[in-house]
């Protein structure tokens, strides 16, 4: 055993095992925004006909249609999350997610009519057109803080994925010809 080719043997598996697993969480942080996209943006349709419906067909005030609005949204949206975007995601707790689906489903209500209520109260900003660009700012504000909550605290990962990932890496930094003899390949000898 020399020392050169100890230290020379450990050094290069150290550096790919972090980049693949980087490329794994960045591929799936990746395909969950494409999918919470899709779903949103479909989201954001509902949120915008179903307020401009209400503001045209009711005598409704403008912060009063668009809570009508947002809720229309989260309830499409929350179809769109459990059954799409985070179907994969713990289900066994049904009562526990819808609960905290809706506490922060109302705060991203707040957030997205509080800019709304803002502009047409706060800077008389009441016309169609200002009312639509204040609605959809505020869908994009509120967007972040659901898409932050609903992926940390209500579809949560199932436990053991994320364990198992640590324990493959942590077997190729420690034990690499154990890995490679698993895999079938020889082991190389020291």
């Amino acid at each position: 055993m020399g020392h050169g080719s100890s230290g020379a043997h450990t050094a290069p598996p150290a550096a790919p095992a972090p980049r693949g697993t980087l490329r794994e969480r960045i591929g799936r942080l990746v395909r969950e925004v494409v999918k919470f996209g899709a779903v949103g943006g479909a989201g954001v349709l509902v949120n915008l006909l179903v307020f401009n419906l209400v503001r045209h067909v009711t005598d409704l005030a403008v912060v009063r249609a668009s809570i009508v609005a947002t809720v229309a949204a989260i309830v499409f949206n929350y179809l769109g999350f459990r059954y799409f975007t985070y179907r994969d995601r713990d289900k066994g707790h049904r009562t526990r997610e819808m609960s905290l689906f809706l506490l922060f489903s109302a705060v991203g209500l707040v957030i997205e009519n509080g800019v709304l209520y803002t502009a047409t109260y706060g800077f008389g900003w009441d016309s169609p057109l200002q009312s639509n660009i204040f609605k959809f700012l505020g869908i994009g504000i509120g967007t972040l803080f659901r898409f932050w909550s609903y992926r940390t605290w209500v579809f949560r990962t199932l436990p053991g994925r994320e364990p198992v990932t640590r324990a493959e890496t942590f077997l190729e930094h420690e034990h690499p010809t154990a890995v490679r003899a698993t895999d079938g390949a020889p082991a190389a000898r020291r």
